[in-house]
């Protein structure tokens, strides 16, 4: 039902608010509403936050955007996790009706003393607090002498007109009224719901390495591979928390299917020392509850997990529901798959791509068996440290199952992560967010180009931002984009800056820091060699004593990120322009932190060109200069509105800057 003061088209609202919009602790993010009325009298609407336990937040005054057409806007910032839910409030606001009203009607002679009567009504009601609403602070001290004192101007007819007009109608004065509003006709939409989840479900830079290559070793006489073990990738994560990651991802560590297992490259003749993909999840060895043998046994990942929690590294595990022939699965619960015409399982196919080494699950045949067996395979490995799942091609299965085991965790344990890895419609991925992943991995890989970077920021920054989380990695070991391929070092480093200035999560697959860069065939993302089907034994340390990796560079970013609270949320990013479309430019803005991020996306040739940039955005005069400071290189520049940038991409490709503290005036200096 439409109320006196309608409110109309709430956002963030998830499928008509039957799941929460995402939020996570400590972010602010916009609520925004349509809100208008008959005739000519002024109206004001708030938002209020409301947690779980019922604690109502001070109400957040909205504030009417440029455009939109009565559309008002407010930032509230939830402060503990949990489900939350908010409410629009609106009303007919006789203060901003007066203070409108008066200065044109006094200066122009017209109801003086009643534009002075009205004035001092609304203030001894104010100082009164007849009206003070849920959640309205009380009247300081410093309030109640700027209010005393208008009210005195507003009752002393022997002072001049304009003075009297001057005092009540003072910024500090305007401030008070606005503080305590008077609140008449009041309309109340909601409650919407939100759910704010902890900070790693927004933030965290990533790192994704295969076990069973980490400590990997190579008999030098018959070239037979041994496998790394859970105690010999432990020994890695020195090196990945020295970089500056807080989450370390594996791929699946559960024992390989022996049938159909795949060879080098996807192939179909595998040789008895092939160790197969680890998507094949299931063997005699055991399924989605075991730990190939060739890692270790359970109490190996345990200590793996304590050990990365002691350098402060999360494990994110993959959760694949798929099985291989020889899963346990396939025996003990047929009616988890698909039998053909035939008699066989079907396995999974995406044309023209075949993987007779993978069952996929039918979620059709049992439901409720399906359900019941995720649900303990989950908590099964939560109870063994995990709280993050990167869960595999989630868009193969249905939304309605996602929408039960999300809640089913949330409802005992709000702190586990979901990260969904589809890369599929964009109804499919906003999906999978509104019914409860926390993260998604995006198209980011495939945009290249300065204006496709743009749009895309500007989606998952202010338009999906309720639905889906971004994680941009920056590659995986399913995609190698060409621009890699053929870009040379200058094209590691900008998607590096890219990823991790543009998204609070980012992620990056072990190897990229050595450039590896060739692919299975032309026109193909699959690496040659790939890692899904074989171990790869990477030698790091000659890789660093010969000044072949980027590990140093990968650090930088991730130290400017944890230096820099604008880098670490979503919902605050500026795109700005530049003259040549091979530069790209954003900015990021958290209270009072300045983040300036200018790329060249050209890695094979310097670009020059002029830089604009839209102060307002950050909070800063546009007649003045400041200060900043490139966090890459360490050098200080003074910029402006228009500023000259040189980006040589074989130097360094990029400006990561920070807008110093203080402002100052004076010429514009090229960079």
């Amino acid at each position: 039902m439409v109320g006196r003061i309608p409110v109309m088209d709430v956002m963030p609202l998830v499928d008509l608010g039957r799941h929460p919009a995402k939020a996570t602790v400590g972010e602010s993010l916009p609520v925004s509403a349509t809100v208008f009325r008959e005739g000519h009298d002024q109206l004001a609407a708030e938002v209020v936050l409301v947690d779980a336990v019922g604690e109502r937040r001070s109400p957040v005054r909205m504030t009417k955007l440029p455009e939109p057409v009565d559309r008002y806007r407010a930032w509230v910032t939830p402060d503990r996790e949990g489900a939350w839910t908010f409410e629009v409030h609106a009303w007919s606001d006789v203060v901003g009706t007066w203070l409108h009203d008066a200065p044109i009607k006094i200066e122009a002679g017209v109801d003086v003393d009643l534009m002075f009567t009205e004035g001092r009504l609304i203030l001894e009601r104010v100082l009164g607090g007849r009206e003070a609403g849920d959640g309205d602070a009380a009247i300081t001290p410093a309030e109640t002498e700027v209010l005393r004192g208008a009210l005195a101007a507003a009752t002393d007819a022997d002072r001049p007109v304009e003075a009297r007009l001057a005092q009540l109608t003072s910024p500090e004065v305007v401030a008070a009224l606005t503080a305590h509003p008077l609140r008449e006709l009041v309309s109340v939409a909601g409650p919407f719901p939100l759910f704010a989840d902890r900070e790693r479900a927004l933030y965290g830079s990533w790192y994704e390495f295969f076990p069973r290559s980490e400590g990997a070793t190579r008999d030098a006489e018959t070239g037979a591979v041994t496998s790394g073990t859970f105690r010999t990738v432990a020994e890695r994560l020195d090196a990945v928390a020295a970089m500056g990651f807080d989450v370390i991802y594996l791929p699946p560590i559960h024992p390989i299917g022996e049938v159909n297992r795949k060879g080098p490259n996807n192939t179909l003749t595998p040789g008895p020392e092939d160790p197969g993909s680890p998507w094949a999840i299931g063997s005699r060895h055991g399924g989605h509850d075991a730990v190939h043998p060739d890692l270790g046994t359970i109490e190996d990942f345990d200590a793996f997990v304590a050990r990365a929690r002691e350098l402060d590294l999360e494990v994110a595990l993959d959760l694949a529901l798929q099985a291989a022939p020889d899963h346990p699965w396939v025996t003990e619960h047929p009616e988890f798959f698909t039998t053909r015409a035939d008699g066989s399982i079907a396995y999974a196919e995406n044309p023209p791509k075949k993987y007779q080494d993978i069952y996929p699950v039918n979620f059709d045949n049992d439901p409720t068996g399906i359900c019941r067996e995720v649900l303990r395979i989950v908590r099964y490995w939560m109870k063994h440290g995990v709280r993050i799942f990167r869960v595999d091609n989630p868009h193969t299965k249905p939304l309605a199952f996602w929408e039960w085991l999300l809640k089913e965790v949330r409802r005992t344990d709000p702190d586990v992560v979901f990260l969904s890895e589809a890369f599929t419609k964009p109804p499919m991925m906003h999906g999978l967010g509104a019914v409860g992943f926390h993260q998604s991995y995006t198209y980011f890989t495939w945009r290249t180009a300065r204006w496709e970077i743009e749009e895309y920021l500007r989606e998952v920054s202010a338009e999906s931002d309720h639905l889906m989380r971004p994680n941009f990695f920056v590659n995986t070991p399913d995609i190698l984009h060409a621009y890699l391929q053929y870009g040379g070092p200058a094209a590691f480093k900008i998607r590096a800056v890219i990823a991790a200035c543009g998204s609070p999560s980012w992620g990056v697959y072990a190897g990229y820091e050595l450039f590896e860069h060739v692919a299975v065939k032309p026109g193909s993302e699959e690496y040659l060699d790939s890692e899904k089907y074989q171990i790869r034994i990477r030698d790091w340390e000659a890789a660093e004593a010969e000044g072949r990796t980027l590990a140093p560079y990968l650090t930088r970013l991730n130290e400017v990120r944890r230096a820099h609270p604008a880098l670490q949320r979503l919902r605050n990013v500026t795109i700005h322009h530049a003259d040549d479309e091979n530069i790209l430019v954003f900015s990021k803005h958290e209270s009072g932190d300045r983040v300036l991020v200018v790329v060249n996306l050209d890695p094979h040739g310097t670009r020059e060109t002029m830089v604009h940039l839209d102060l307002e955005a950050l909070g800063l005069p546009a007649d003045r200069g400041v200060d900043v400071r490139d966090e890459i290189t360490g050098e200080t520049y003074h910029w402006g509105q228009h500023n000259y940038v040189r980006l040589d991409p074989h130097h360094e490709p990029a400006h990561v800057l920070s807008v110093l503290t203080g402002q100052h005036a004076g010429q514009e200096a090229p960079a």
